[in-house]
């Protein structure tokens, strides 16, 4: 299945916050189901699965209660990884790390961790990628953890870098959902 359509709707003229947002340059509501109707159509791509794409196309763009809506009603491991991201962007941590605690292991992490590390090595920020990514695995833990200390923080680069990875993880899970494979 194509990914290309869904991936393309993560474009927006600035990264995702890791808070709530919002920011410039996101598409509204409306825009955004005509494109996931059609994306969805064209994939023929319905129930559950087509709910999780549009909730996390949703909350790349911002639109939290929207996603939130569909994902806690998706009862598995995709739906509480869609579930667990829209709380730490709320950002009520507490309820994001019991949600990843449903996920578990989640088929994403493999792939995400690599596609991290790249981010963390040219960012250099060998601390960080070590706190992501123990023993080289991902940590959604983790990343929970970096989001909240960035709260209160002042480091661009920092910021920047969970931004991008934030990014990536859209990408990583946005591309599993659609096609079924993580890699």
């Amino acid at each position: 299945m194509k990914t290309a359509p869904f991936i393309s709707l993560l474009s927006t003229s600035e990264l995702a916050a890791l808070g709530p947002g919002p920011r410039p340059g996101v598409k509204s509501l409306a825009t955004l189901q005509e494109a996931v109707d059609a994306g969805l159509d064209e994939a023929q791509v319905e129930g559950k699965k087509a709910d999780l794409i549009r909730a996390t196309i949703y909350l790349w763009h911002d639109h939290l209660d929207a996603a939130h809506e569909l994902a806690q009603e998706v009862e598995n491991r995709d739906g509480s990884y869609v579930h667990a991201i829209m709380h730490r962007r709320e950002p009520d941590y507490g309820n994001a790390k019991y949600w990843f605690q449903r996920v578990g292991q989640h088929a994403c992490y493999a792939k995400l961790a690599v596609e991290a590390g790249k981010v963390l090595k040219q960012a250099a920020l060998d601390r960080l990628e070590a706190q992501l990514m123990p023993r080289g695995q991902w940590d959604a833990f983790g990343f929970v953890d970096a989001c909240e200390e960035e709260s209160d923080s002042s480091d661009a680069s920092r910021g920047s870098a969970l931004r991008e990875v934030q990014r990536v993880e859209f990408e990583v899970l946005l591309s599993f959902l659609v096609s079924g494979v993580a890699g």
